[in-house]
């Protein structure tokens, strides 16, 4: 384009930013914002925005918030991006400062305002932080939504306002999703709590009838409390409906390959056998700090010659 007679305009570069924001592409992004700077239209707030939105997810929280000052006439997208990246950088008061901000400056917080507030307060457990942000949503007549509750739920069931959380559950203005009663459920399960627990998974069984996790959830539950005609009920229903549970899987990435790894797959069992030999000579070594004499030998030298056996010695 460059070379081209046509040149960049404002949408070009709040484009390439949110290019680079959605693949964390932040030496290019740093590039081009170089050439924006001195093609002047860092005056465009919603390159600006886009910036911000750059920077701060790409992990650059400080200059987020060095382009996020210098806008001139902020509008709403340059508070919630910036309330956004402070909420994915963990810092819950930067946020609650803008919320401040915002209000001694009359500016109207949007739904998504709150969201990434609310995000915040989640993620560091604090509660009365959230309830007073939630209430003032409510106060400003702006309906809550099911990732608002969903945070609620998690940061009240967190922190142990189980009966709290199952109260707002059963207020909510429009039904809850399976999210919500996952973030119940684990909230019971953290804190030992059985009968909500059931009643959670029960209602988000309803909402992934097929969903073979959840089966094996409630099942779990109903053995935990001796149930065993309920056990064997849910997995009558598991076999009925044809659901069996996916494989854990998990992956690891060692010089430009990638090697997989599923649940009680034994691809290399000897090299396995050699590693938990030599995690048994640590654990025992930790154990027996001071030399002991078994039957006339010594403890440490067994297990010296066993790594020895595995790792032999290089010279």
């Amino acid at each position: 384009m460059r070379q081209s007679v046509c040149r960049p305009n404002d949408i070009t570069f709040a484009t390439i930013f949110s290019v680079c924001t959605n693949h964390a592409l932040l030496a290019l992004g740093k590039s081009v914002h170089g050439l924006e700077l001195r093609m002047g239209f860092d005056v465009c707030v919603h390159v600006s925005n886009a910036l911000i939105s750059m920077y701060a997810k790409c992990g650059n929280i400080i200059e987020a918030q060095s382009i996020f000052e210098s806008i001139v006439c902020k509008d709403l997208v340059s508070w919630n991006s910036m309330i956004f990246g402070y909420s994915q950088h963990g810092l819950v008061e930067c946020c609650l400062s803008l919320l401040k901000e915002m209000d001694e400056e009359q500016i109207v917080p949007h739904v998504i305002s709150f969201l990434g507030i609310l995000s915040s307060c989640r993620h560091a457990c604090l509660v009365e932080e959230g309830r007073c942000c939630f209430n003032t949503m409510i106060k400003l007549g702006i309906e809550p939504e099911l990732d608002h509750y969903s945070c609620m739920v998690d940061l009240l069931g967190r922190a142990g306002f189980l009966d709290e959380a199952w109260d707002l559950v059963h207020t909510m203005s429009t039904p809850p999703n399976a999210v919500i009663w996952g973030s119940l459920l684990a909230a019971c399960r953290m804190h030992g709590n059985i009968p909500i627990s059931i009643h959670a998974v029960e209602h988000r069984l309803k909402l992934e009838p097929g969903c073979a996790a959840t089966h094996v959830q409630l099942a779990n539950l109903y053995a935990s409390i001796d149930c065993w005609s309920y056990v064997a009920r849910v997995r009558m229903m598991m076999k009925e409906g044809g659901l069996k549970t996916n494989t854990g899987c998990s992956w690891i990435e060692i010089g430009s390959k990638v090697y997989t790894f599923t649940a009680e797959n034994r691809p290399k069992s000897h090299q396995v056998n050699n590693v938990l030999t030599v995690l048994d000579c640590l654990r025992s070594h930790m154990e027996y700090k001071h030399d002991v004499l078994i039957d006339g030998f010594d403890l440490m030298t067994l297990h010296s010659s066993s790594c020895s056996r595995v790792f032999p010695p290089r010279i």
